[in-house]
């Protein structure tokens, strides 16, 4: 029993050997990890900020009827240019059965006090004449005439409004609907034979087309907190549009609003910025555009990509490690100035000819590669 028991710890003592063996040899055969380094350079370093809104026109306006009715006509369509004063649609009126009863009413009461305050003022005329009356009492019948009259021509007026719209229109009077700026038809949201509803303190009113200034157009965009302290108004910026192959076009910004809006847990900062457009550019309204702010600029600083900052856990300064000259890396503490969100400046901890790891190893694979590329 005792010799079986030697015979299995002696194998399993020569199995650990074996293993043991294997072990340093493969530790001693293993590659070394190589890590790629790069130098600091010198550039100029831009900061902007970018704002995403789009290009909307100065000045627009919604037309609107000022009495409810029927769309009779409509005389321009969507892109036409039109003048101040030029006539967009007319509205046929449909009265009000009600209205017109209770109208047609007042004129029959306001006919029967008509005539008799004319009754009583030929009768006083005659007394007044004659000199049974005083003249201050004939001149109280004139002025009650005179109201009478007065109140008679009103109710037939009302009536004339509510049946067509119009005090000198014909049976069939149109109210018409005429652009109020020089512009661009934008928007034509009703058509011929729609129902539309006055505009009142109460009710907006159906809008019968908008029309737009599109030689002045101002962006709309919107800021980060982070970022919002950096502007000023006042400042020149560019504005980028994507749907005309990137083209960039001057700008002012004339606004930053003083109060953000909250937008899925970020708080955003309305600014705005007149455009300078030419109408050759066939501009639309609504195009969305992109808005570079430059904050800061440095020439001829030095820097490093951002890529090769690393930041201590615990106190998060920035650092970097550089090669010694056994092949081993130290680390250095930096002292960072402004970043374009590629490069960053580097003021301290760094000098011109130190070589700064770079954290992606180098493998046989990506060496592989990139000759097979090169080839």
């Amino acid at each position: 029993m005792n010799k079986t028991v030697k015979i299995i710890l002696g194998i399993v003592l020569l199995l650990l050997l074996v293993y043991v063996l294997k072990y340093f040899k493969d530790s001693n055969t293993k590659e070394v990890v190589d890590y790629k380094t790069e130098l600091p350079f010198y550039t100029t370093l831009d900061t902007k900020i970018v704002a995403t809104g789009k290009l909307n026109p100065e000045e627009e306006i919604e037309l609107k009827p000022q009495i409810s009715g029927i769309v009779d006509r409509i005389l321009v369509e969507e892109g036409d240019l039109v003048q101040k004063g030029d006539l967009i649609a007319k509205i046929r009126v449909v009265p009000n059965e009600q209205a017109l009863v209770s109208a047609q009413s007042r004129i029959k009461t306001a006919r029967l006090s008509f005539d008799n305050s004319k009754t009583l003022y030929d009768r006083n005329k005659a007394l007044y004449d004659k000199g049974v009356i005083s003249r201050q009492d004939f001149e109280n019948t004139e002025l009650s005439l005179n109201q009478a009259q007065e109140n008679y021509i009103q109710a037939q007026n009302d009536y004339q409004i509510i049946r067509q719209g119009s005090i000198s229109g014909g049976g069939s009077a149109n109210t018409n609907i005429v652009a109020q700026i020089p512009g661009t038809i934008l928007e034509i949201p009703v058509r011929e034979g729609d129902q539309v509803i006055q505009s009142n303190n109460f009710n907006a009113g159906t809008t019968i087309a908008t029309v737009a200034d599109m030689s002045k157009m101002i962006f709309e965009g919107k800021v980060d907190e982070s970022e919002v302290g950096k502007l000023d108004e006042g400042k020149e910026i560019k504005v980028i549009l994507g749907a005309i192959n990137e083209k960039e076009f001057p700008a002012k910004l004339t606004f930053v609003a003083p109060k953000g809006i909250e937008e899925a847990g970020a708080v955003q900062f309305v600014i705005k910025a007149d455009v300078e457009v030419e109408s050759s550019n066939k501009i639309r309204a609504g195009y969305s555009a992109n808005a570079e702010i430059e904050v800061e600029s440095k020439d001829s600083v030095m820097v490093i990509k951002e890529a090769l900052l690393q930041f201590n856990r615990i106190t998060e300064n920035p650092f970097v490690e550089i090669l010694n000259d056994n092949g081993s890396f130290r680390k250095k503490d930096v002292k960072i100035g402004i970043s374009d969100g590629i490069n960053v400046e580097i003021i301290d901890g760094v000098e011109e000819n130190d070589k700064i790891k770079v954290w992606n190893k180098a493998s046989e694979e990506n060496n592989e590669d990139e000759e097979e590329d090169n080839d």
